[in-house]
């Protein structure tokens, strides 16, 4: 565990929350602490959680993966979101839920994890901190099986406009694209508009029903992804793609060449309306993301990232 993990207190609940729940619940007004604000000190925790097999072949199925017996980062992930949103939700998180972008994901499968493996998962906040275009924050997860650490994960959220007091100024090399995932304040803005770089190797057409198919197994019910209708409400023409089905679609087009542990790290850079035909590549080049995904015509990045390899203990594993 964590150092900035260790001096919190736990909540400890019975089950996983409901995400619609906590959606819901962010949405009534309250006073919240603002950039200035303090992050809970606490950590929310579900105890020997058992997976469920047939949920994780749907998921499967609508991410792309080949139905294993170990599950890939990004399921992990899944199972740990509702503790964030269940800690976001709460009154003493000083961001609003409602106004937040999630911007970049990063993660660790120490060791491959088997379906068949009880998990403990854990979230907790860390690091608010000023960004140029306002208020960062990261919700950290963690999946132990017994004692043992084998899987932990970074969100960074974004909320535009305000940053905390005394921040520095900000570096103009700073991360600034972004998966609309919680914000009312949906327009896109003019950062980061990168071209991809290669020529996708694969093309991906997504129906204009894919976020309620992924929020039907991830439980992610956000209703910017499940209809146009509701994703107008919040600025959008139309629905958009979860950014962490496109994440997870990323990486079950590698999976052929996936390690049993791996670091994966992704930047969100512009929101995949829905239906679209998208690009996907991979690429070894110096200076090139390991692999994107971006409009048909490679105009638009939405997502690029990283991949490296680990030693089944952790430590990296550099070849020859």
């Amino acid at each position: 565990m964590a150092q900035d993990q260790l001096d919190v207190d736990v909540e400890l609940l019975d089950g996983l929350p409901s995400v619609g729940v906590g959606i819901a619940r962010a949405l009534v007004p309250a006073k919240r602490g603002g950039p200035n604000g303090h992050l809970p000190e606490r950590r929310v925790m579900v105890a020997a959680l058992e997976q469920d097999a047939e949920r994780f072949a749907a998921y499967s199925r609508v991410c792309g993966f080949t139905v294993r017996d170990h599950v890939p980062a990004t399921w992990l992930h899944v199972l740990t979101f509702p503790l964030q949103v269940h800690l976001m939700a709460t009154q003493d998180f000083p961001l609003g839920l409602a106004g937040l972008v999630h911007v970049a994901n990063s993660m660790t499968l120490h060791r491959p994890v088997g379906i068949d493996e009880e998990v403990t998962l854990s979230s907790s906040g860390a690091d608010l901190r000023g960004h140029r275009s306002g208020t960062q924050v990261d919700l950290l997860g963690e999946a132990r099986v017994g004692d043992e650490v084998v899987w932990t994960g970074r969100s960074t959220y974004l909320a535009r406009g305000k940053r905390p007091s005394g921040s520095p100024e900000p570096t103009s090399d700073e991360a600034v694209g972004g998966q609309q995932n919680h914000s009312k304040n949906a327009r896109e803005t003019d950062e980061t508009p990168t071209k991809m770089g290669v020529d996708p190797t694969a093309l991906w057409r997504l129906p204009a029903g894919l976020g309620r198919d992924y929020a039907a197994v991830s439980g992610d019910v956000n209703p910017i992804h499940l209809s146009s209708l509701t994703a107008k409400a919040f600025g959008f023409p139309r629905a958009i793609a979860h950014g962490m089905w496109t994440h997870a679609r990323a990486l079950a087009a590698l999976e052929g060449r996936l390690p049993p542990a791996y670091e994966v790290e992704v930047d969100f850079r512009k929101p995949v309306l829905l239906p679209s035909t998208v690009g996907f590549a991979s690429s070894h080049a110096e200076g090139q993301p390991d692999f994107q995904v971006a409009s048909k015509d490679g105009s638009r990045v939405h997502l690029t990232g990283s991949l490296r390899p680990l030693r089944a203990s952790g430590t990296p594993h550099h070849s020859t």
